[in-house]
């Protein structure tokens, strides 16, 4: 498996002795998180999530023009530069006081959804499903793990072993074209993919024409027929291999999700997924006052920690003792939350595909109607591929709605000037978790910028009362009973989507 450097020698077997584990880097494309893990008796007792790679666009951003927010910060990410300009034209169009006009709310979730879309299936596909299945002795299939626990070691006959293996395998294959078209979808109405330039404050650039809406609708048909046909079935069919990864993972079990995919041009908490947190059992309102980040195991001064992100400093701090990453701790309520697919559709609760629902009471004799019905099987290693699949049909028949209020031709955009001065708060959902942006503008300048992105919230380090982060928690308990292939570690983390 790429990146896989245990530290030292480890032993074969279960080990009452602690063996350090680093698995560095943790992603298989794009992605600078490291993870360190001490196993005992064939389990994860301490964990540690470490970003290695400082950014500080917050400290790029100061004294430039705000319109030119949306455009860079679309490069803190490879994968969701869409969502990042999504918030920062949420927060620009807050401070500037501009509204969007309804074909422009509409062109942004199409623009937004196709990008959803890609990202989903990118990551299974791409990222986890090599947790799994068993490609040919070729990269990006090898390196692997000696021992890599894969569908050909867990199903006995070997025909049809073989056989559920190149079932996955040529779904690899072809989910690769299928994020092709989902790109080509976000560049008809965005401009271009990635780093779209028709997202803008005020709306998006371009009143889209009968012909572009019809190339959209003709490549979403065959994007949505494969998360319908085979991504959904696949993940519920895996789940039937790998029974044990339903009850490894729960970690803290809080969410956040600040919601996206705004469904109305005047309540801006109708969303299609929606803001809330779920707090020690119990559902509550998100108050922004409540999100603070906390510096203490961070490379960060500490006299910046514990702030809300519109008191927010980025002020780095390499040689700080006890530190170990370059991500801050956000918490919510002072609670450390977890954030992405999961969180969403735990938040929003909404029914399970038919595939889903089917497939669960035949495969599994769960009578399931809502994700919640999932209980506790929801937050694991599978249930969080299960809640992610889920998303992305729920969020495809979304877009079939909205294919169908567009109007060809009406304008998306409104005019506005950019004001003296103005305060604006972007929270918005990128597909691996809840994405914040704040600007403050002083002059027709940016003088302060705060970003609080999606991956922070769930591969964050310790925070000052001592709570590991979200990932950290999570890898406590997880099974490593051969130390020299922690492959539940790797499926842990990256079921997170890092």
């Amino acid at each position: 498996m790429s990146g896989c450097k245990p530290s030292k020698a480890p032993v074969a077997g279960v080990s009452s002795k602690k063996i350090k584990i680093a698995v560095d880097p943790v992603t298989r494309i794009e992605g600078h998180l490291k993870v360190e893990v001490e196993v005992k008796d064939g389990k994860v007792v301490e964990a540690k999530c470490v970003g290695g790679m400082y950014r500080g666009f917050e400290n790029i951003l100061v004294g430039r023009d705000p319109r030119d927010a949306s455009q860079l910060t679309q490069r803190i990410c490879g994968v969701c530069p869409t969502a990042h300009a999504t918030a920062s034209v949420l927060a620009l169009d807050d401070a500037f006081g501009v509204k969007v006009p309804t074909n422009g709310r509409i062109a942004r979730n199409l623009i937004l959804g196709a990008n959803y879309l890609q990202s989903h299936i990118l990551h299974f596909y791409h990222l986890a499903a090599l947790d799994y299945v068993k490609g040919p002795d070729a990269a990006p299939f090898i390196p692997r793990y000696d021992n890599p626990d894969l569908l050909t070691d867990r199903i006995k006959d070997a025909k049809k072993a073989a056989a559920v293996n190149q079932y996955g395998l040529d779904q690899y294959l072809k989910a690769l074209e299928i994020r092709r078209i989902c790109h080509e979808m976000v560049a008809l109405l965005g401009g271009r993919m990635p780093h779209v330039q028709g997202m803008v404050a005020g709306g998006t650039t371009e009143a889209p024409s009968k012909e572009k809406i019809a190339k959209y609708y003709a490549r979403f048909k065959e994007v949505i027929a494969f998360v319908k046909d085979e991504y959904l079935p696949l993940i519920y069919t895996l789940g039937t291999v790998y029974p044990d990864l339903f009850e490894t993972g729960a970690g803290y079990k809080n969410c956040v999700s600040w919601g996206v995919f705004p469904l109305s041009d005047t309540d801006p908490l109708d969303l299609l997924l929606k803001r809330g947190a779920y707090i020690d059992g119990k559902d509550v309102e998100v108050d922004p006052a409540k999100i603070k980040e906390y510096v203490g195991h961070s490379w960060f001064n500490q006299s910046k920690s514990g702030l809300n992100f519109a008191e927010g400093e980025t002020v780095p701090n390499v040689d700080k003792a006890g530190a170990y990453s370059f991500i801050k701790s956000p918490r919510y309520a002072d609670k450390a939350c977890e954030a992405g697919p999961l969180a969403r559709m735990w938040v929003t609760n909404p029914e399970l595909s038919e595939v889903g629902q089917k497939m669960l009471k035949e495969k599994y004799g769960i009578n399931a109607k809502k994700v919640r019905d999932l209980g506790d099987k929801a937050f694991s290693i599978m249930g969080r591929h299960v809640a992610r699949a889920e998303e992305t049909l729920y969020v495809a028949n979304a877009i079939a709605g909205w294919l169908k209020q567009i109007v060809p031709g009406e304008s998306t955009y409104m005019e506005y000037e950019v004001p003296e001065s103005g305060e604006g708060l972007g929270m918005t959902e990128a597909p691996r978790g809840a994405l914040l942006h704040y600007v403050d503008v002083k002059d027709q300048k940016i003088s302060n910028y705060q970003i609080i992105s999606a991956t922070i919230w769930n591969a964050n380090p310790m925070d000052d009362m001592g709570q590991r982060g979200p990932i950290e928690e999570c890898l406590v308990g997880i099974p490593v009973p051969d130390p020299k292939n922690p492959v539940n570690v790797g499926r842990l983390i990256r079921a997170f989507d890092p």
